[in-house]
């Protein structure tokens, strides 16, 4: 017959008067951690206390209980007990539930208070978000949730956040197969659909790190710190029904706009609404486009304005703020740092003087009526308006110079034409899948030369010695050798215009040098006045017209490659290939490095535009085969991403940007030479043929 298991009994319970209660010090807790004592205390006024302590009688010396109890297990709660009597929020005498562990137990007081720490099992992380999500659907606000459990109002909102990520990927955290870095990046986008497919795309993938979940769905969305977004602002476009992307576990730099049509739309209306308050000062034409790119005045000639004279209290104010202005340098020039209230002043007398000086400009009225403006937005969201540029159609015939003084034959003075400018990229090539090398494509060639070209204007420029030398040897070949084919310097000066450009072409340094440096000279220089301007030139010292001889010529460089006509129009094989070999020369003269520059491999200017061997190639040559075959297995474009981080610091060129070595002497005009041969990565066939579509992605939008 089976011996019946014997019964185990437990801890009588009852209640206590908390005088008769005393901190045991068998407790194993000795370190802070959790709830703080003060918010355990709030916590238990206003629920009380929903776990028993665990206590047992304390004896004197003879073994005999005394009538008073030490809690080995639940300390905190003592303690929190406690502050609440110290308080008079509790009573001394105030029943409490108590666990009692016999006096003669064989279990110490010290296994008592670790059982009850280390049998405790941890609340999930998912179990809290989704019960402060229950607590939300039940009416509860964000600040109630905080206050009821004693965090800050964003740690609630980061867990509600959390707590809306697609279901599907809540069970995976909860099953461990997910990490909370991982999760928190997925809350940057509210559609679990695409949520779903991200996780999808890369659960398989050797690289999940939480910057890539947020690059992924972020790929679609504009920066709100972008140009356009500045320029509409925020507020405007949430009016509008736009929504924004905010990650609340890091700094976003203020989240990403989702609707990118929506934007758009909201700048072409705003930029068109300025150009109509603009037109209103009699403008023929006025080109309106978020941005245009560079050298987009070519061609046209600029108005010389005068600026609007001060009015009588306009001067008295400037006065009065250069006279605060150096009382205030003279109050603190002795001082170690400035008080931030006058730091902060000067800065805004600063601000108050420079926009006297930013005067705007008159107009002859006749010239107005056939000179338009370009309207855009600066780098930094602010409008842009470039005032006073005439075409070449619009020009009056010499000998009639009363022709277009009152506009053009039948047409109002006052009409003006509004076009608005939309400059759209060429598609991008999909790379193919076989391990050949291909030639570079051509539209790229033509882009990178483009930036080789504005980077030797400037270094050209800051160098006079070289500029006379390249001058006088274009003018030498012409006089004794009537050279007929045109080569890198074209002597005219004829600046060239870069018909295809990258969209970073007019925001590199090379750009901004050489912008400034012909802003200077033309402040400096009398343009109205051509018999002033030959005086002021004439005047010059040595070494100011040596600068701006060599900042006219600079603008003659034209390092371009072109697609050689083999109908005769447009420049020839050779012409491309001596037009080449004159720009390395010229590059290897003023010593031109295009990563001193500022010029570096991105997934727009370079890796998104080539094949995948290419951009293992590029690798391979900057950190070696064993980071080459590291992203070797990758689609195409996450290849083209890892490419531009690892090569971000690296110095790697491509070849059109790289110094080149010096030769062997010869010249594509020495005898012998093919009069076809083009450098390494022109000179393939095939350069022209359509690369492959890759295969669907599921990392791509729908």
């Amino acid at each position: 017959m089976a011996t019946a298991a014997k019964k185990i009994t437990l801890s009588a319970s009852r209640d206590i008067p908390f005088n008769k209660l005393v901190l045991s010090q068998s407790n194993v807790r000795r370190i802070k951690a959790g709830v703080s004592i003060e918010d355990l205390a709030e916590d238990i006024a206003r629920r009380g206390l929903l776990q028993n302590l665990n206590v047992r009688p304390v004896v004197d010396a003879d073994g005999k209980e005394t009538g008073m109890f030490e809690v080995p297990a639940g300390g905190r709660r003592f303690r929190a007990l406690e502050l609440l009597a110290k308080k008079k929020r509790l009573a001394r005498a105030a029943p409490v539930h108590c666990n009692v562990r016999a006096a003669d137990s064989d279990i110490s007081a010290e296994e008592d208070s670790l059982a009850e720490n280390v049998q405790r099992a941890a609340l999930h992380p998912l179990d809290q978000f989704r019960a402060f999500q229950t607590f939300r659907d039940q009416g509860m606000s964000e600040e109630d949730i905080a206050a009821r459990f004693f965090v800050s109002v964003n740690t609630v909102k980061q867990r509600l956040k959390l707590a809306s990520v697609s279901e599907k990927l809540l069970d995976l955290y909860a099953e461990d197969s997910m990490t909370l870095d991982q999760l928190m990046a997925f809350t940057v986008s509210t559609d679990h659909a695409r949520q779903e497919q991200v996780w999808e795309a890369i659960e398989h993938s050797w690289s999940k790190e939480p910057y890539q979940i947020r690059r992924m769905l972020t790929e679609n969305t504009v920066r709100s710190s972008d140009r356009r977004v500045c320029f509409v602002t925020i507020e405007a476009y949430e009016e509008a029904g736009g929504t924004v992307l905010r990650d609340l576990f890091q700094d976003d730099d203020g989240g990403w706009i989702e609707d990118v049509a929506l934007l758009e739309r909201l700048v072409g209306e705003k930029l068109t609404a300025e150009a109509e308050t603009i037109a209103e000062e009699g403008w023929k034409w006025i080109s309106v486009a978020a941005d245009f790119p560079y050298g987009h005045t070519n061609g046209l000639r600029a108005l010389t304005g005068t600026p609007v004279d001060l009015t009588d209290e306009e001067r008295a104010t400037r006065e009065a703020l250069r006279e605060e202005f150096d009382r205030l340098e003279a109050e603190y020039a002795e001082a170690d740092e400035l008080p931030d209230e006058v730091d902060e002043r000067l800065g805004e007398i600063e601000v108050a003087l420079d926009a006297f000086e930013d005067r705007p400009k008159q107009y002859d009225p006749a010239e107005i009526g056939r000179a338009g403006a370009f309207v855009s937005i600066r780098h930094d969201g602010q409008l842009s308006v470039e005032r006073g540029y005439v075409r070449p159609e619009d020009e009056v015939p010499e000998g009639d110079d009363d022709a277009g003084r009152d506009g053009d034959a039948g047409t109002d003075p006052g009409a003006v034409q509004r076009t608005v400018i939309s400059v759209g990229g060429e598609a991008e090539q999909q790379d193919e899948e076989d391990d050949a090398i291909k030639p570079l494509p051509e539209r790229l060639v033509i882009e990178l030369t483009a930036h080789r070209s504005l980077a030797l204007r400037d270094a050209l420029a800051s160098n006079p010695s070289v500029a006379m030398t390249a001058l006088i040897h274009k003018l030498v070949r012409d006089a004794f050798q009537h050279v007929s084919t045109p080569g890198c310097l074209e002597a005219s000066v004829r600046q060239v215009y870069f018909p295809v450009q990258g969209n970073d072409l007019k925001d590199s340094a090379a750009a901004k040098t050489v912008d400034d440096r012909h802003e200077a000279w033309k402040a400096d220089l009398p343009l109205g006045d051509d018999e002033a301007l030959w005086a002021k030139i004439d005047g010059l010292d040595d070494a100011s017209r040596m600068a701006l001889l060599a900042h006219c010529v600079s603008f003659g460089v034209n390092a371009l490659y072109e697609k050689a006509n083999p109908y005769g129009a447009g420049p020839s094989t050779r012409g491309v290939q001596q037009r080449i070999h004159e720009a390395d020369r010229l590059a290897r003269a003023v010593g031109l490095d295009m990563v001193e520059i500022g010029w570096r491999p991105t997934v727009d200017n370079y890796f998104g535009r080539v094949t995948k061997p290419r951009i293992l190639e590029a690798v391979r040559e900057a950190k070696g085969e064993e980071t080459a075959q590291l992203i070797g297995h990758l689609k195409k474009p996450d290849m083209a991403k890892e490419a531009e981080r690892l090569l971000a610091d690296s110095g790697w060129l491509p070849e059109p940007l790289r110094l080149p070595a010096i030769d062997d002497g010869t010249t594509p005009d020495a005898e012998g030479d093919d009069p076809e041969a083009l450098p390494a990565f022109l000179s393939d066939e095939d350069d022209d043929e359509e690369e492959p579509v890759d295969e669907p992605q599921t990392v791509a939008a729908e």
